[in-house]
């Protein structure tokens, strides 16, 4: 409680720790003379404190009070460890100062660096009575503000540290390279060197283990090459197990260029994982599952290799059978005949093709050597010298000489095969009845066959017919249209044509409808014809699409014998609006759709306007 102090040359010390240790924290030493005391710092702890009564430290805190205030000098209550603070304890402390004149307490942490300034500066202002009265800050919002101020600098301070990316760097380094960043000295104001040291060897580890992982996984990467290189033979391991495995690998000549057997185990806390440029796998790592597993999957890779190239072989054998297959043929019309073949399911597609091309290089030697051929006379009648050229180039093909002991057929195919260079012809085609001439002119005939029978039968018919079913199909209220002029021209729904009367079935249907499918076709109504009528590019597209469905309805589903060869006819309306300028187009795309369906088109007559419809078109 003396004002006045005198301690010349003697250290200044902050806590007992520092005794003995001087040289190892900055040296102050108290100035000569005597130290006028201005104001008092009253310290009080108000967390449950080992072997003491809160009381008694009260009572002495209360005789030490009565010997301060003699001085006439401010007085400042600290109330500290308020981070483990005892309610009532802190509330004692404030009914002890409210008793007292102008005795004010600061609730504070050292721990966390809470209100510690604070008490300070409360105190100045009060030995300074310019100043103004102290703000004290309550210690939850106080410690709030710091905590948001530790966060931030912490935050800082971590990306600063993350900078570091050689996991070998020391802290004695790191930290005289970072001493004047303001965001490392921040944190060591706040937090401390010890903190700031933990965080660093926190990021140094993670370092290490990234660097020991990535190692690790490159090991197991290449674990599947070694095995490839000293066990790739599948009858030696396949019943081994991974211990009875290791040690055949022991025994391999190419052992040490695959693997390492260290001195030291295990290997990740050995100094190989810096050794960058051997790429060798420590044998220690082979103990492990992933190695394990590894090694497992290896022997399956072997096995389905070895299935792989079986069946790739039986698939070749198929392909030997199919008599057809030609040269340059492509495999997709091959592919048909080949797609229930088990071998086939088995390999990938890139296989099936290899195999493929395989095949077809053996049955296009002729074609390879096709220079030899096309400078031959057109009659096609090569010189001995000629022949005995070919001889002499074919004779170093594998198979020119599997023929060998079949001289006489070999030459026959070579002579034919000469003929048909100059002397394409049906007969003589490689494909034999698969040559495409034949193909193309037998669809031809029966699609042409088909065609006529069903023509024939659907006119010889129509002389019998007495009542025409229509089908009218239009879009956005065409085919109603339609249907109405038909009946304007016609009497109680009977239409006179080449001096004979017809009974009308009129149905029209737009082309929108939904059950335009189901309506086409009744048991109470079976068209002889369908009316398509439009008066727009877009009505036009919409009824090509409808006539596709129609058709492919047909043709999937046989309702009648001659559901398929439905007639139908195109006709186009009479626009009410601008016709000179969409006419001509309209007329030109209904013609050409007309075309494609191999049916009529019925054009709008000259100066039909403003009717849609005429009798002339009617009667077409």
């Amino acid at each position: 409680a003396a004002s006045k102090l005198q301690s010349a040359e003697k250290l200044m010390y902050i806590c007992t720790d520092q005794l003995g240790l001087e040289q190892d924290f900055e040296q102050k030493q108290m100035p000569e003379g005597k130290l006028s005391i201005d104001g008092f710092l009253l310290c009080i702890d108000v967390s449950q404190g080992c072997n003491r009564k809160f009381d008694d430290q009260l009572k002495f805190v209360n005789n030490l009070y009565i010997q301060l205030s003699k001085s006439k000098k401010p007085i400042i209550i600290a109330a500290t460890k308020c981070d483990e603070c005892v309610d009532h304890y802190l509330r004692e402390v404030q009914a002890f100062a409210s008793n007292k004149k102008n005795l004010v307490v600061v609730e504070t942490s050292a721990r966390f660096n809470v209100n510690v300034e604070t008490c300070f500066t409360a105190l100045v202002q009060m030995m300074d009575k310019t100043r103004g009265k102290p703000k004290i800050i309550p210690y939850l919002d106080a410690y709030k503000t710091q905590r948001q101020l530790v966060v931030t600098a912490t935050d800082k301070f971590e990306k600063l540290v993350q900078t570091v990316r050689d996991y070998h760097a020391t802290w004695k380094t790191v930290s005289n390279k970072l001493k004047n960043h303001p965001d490392y000295e921040e944190y060591i104001n706040l937090e401390g060197t010890k903190k700031a040291k933990n965080t660093f060897s926190k990021h140094i580890e993670q370092l290490k283990q990234e660097h020991i992982r990535k190692r690790k996984e490159e090991y197991i990467n290449a674990l599947p090459r070694a095995l490839n290189t000293l066990l790739s033979n599948l009858d030696e391991i396949e019943h081994l197990s991974w211990s009875e495995a290791l040690k055949l690998m022991e025994k391999r000549p190419d052992f040490q260029s695959c693997f390492v057997v260290l001195e030291k185990t295990p290997w990740d806390e050995t100094d190989h994982i810096d050794k960058v440029n051997d790429r060798r796998i420590p044998f220690d790592l082979l103990t492990t599952l992933e190695a394990e597993k590894v090694y497992q999957n290896h022997v399956q890779h072997l096995i389905s290799e070895k299935r792989r190239v079986e069946m790739k072989e039986k698939f070749k054998k198929t392909l030997e059978k199919i008599q057809f297959i030609s040269p340059g043929q492509p495999w997709e019309e091959v592919l048909c005949f080949v797609v229930e073949d088990e071998a086939f399911k088995y390999i990938t597609d890139a296989d099936s093709k290899e195999v493929y091309g395989r095949h077809q290089r053996e049955i296009e030697m002729l074609v390879e050597h096709s220079e030899l051929f096309y400078d031959l006379d057109l009659n096609a009648t090569p010189s001995s010298d000629k022949m005995s050229e070919i001889h002499a180039v074919l004779s170093e093909e594998p198979r020119y000489k599997a023929l060998q002991k079949l001289a006489p057929d070999r030459e026959s195919l070579l002579l034919k095969h000469i003929g048909f260079v100059y002397h394409p012809t049906k007969e003589t085609c490689l494909s034999g009845q698969n040559c495409t001439d034949i193909k193309v002119e037998q669809l031809l005939a029966n699609s042409l066959l088909q065609l006529d029978h069903g023509r024939s039968n659907l006119y010889h018919d129509s002389a019998n017919i007495d009542k025409v079913n229509l089908f009218i199909l239009g879009k956005d209220g065409l085919a109603q249209e339609l249907a109405n002029e038909i009946r304007t021209q016609s009497t109680d729904d009977e239409y006179a044509l080449d001096g004979k009367i017809y009974e009308l079935d009129l149905r029209p249907v737009d082309a929108k409808s939904p059950y335009l499918l189901t309506q086409l076709w009744t048991s109470t109504f079976k068209p002889h014809g369908c009316f398509c009528v439009f008066n727009s590019i877009e009505s036009l597209s919409f009824i090509g699409e409808c006539i596709a469905k129609i058709r492919a309805e047909a043709s999937q589903i046989r309702r009648d014998k001659y559901m398929a060869n439905l007639p139908f006819t195109l006709i186009l309306a009479n626009q009410r609006d601008s016709v000179s300028k969409n006419l001509p187009i309209l007329r030109h795309q209904g013609q050409q759709l007309a075309n494609k369906l191999q049916c009529p088109f019925v054009d709008v007559p000259a100066g039909t306007y403003p009717r849609k419809f005429n009798e002339t078109q009617i009667k077409q």
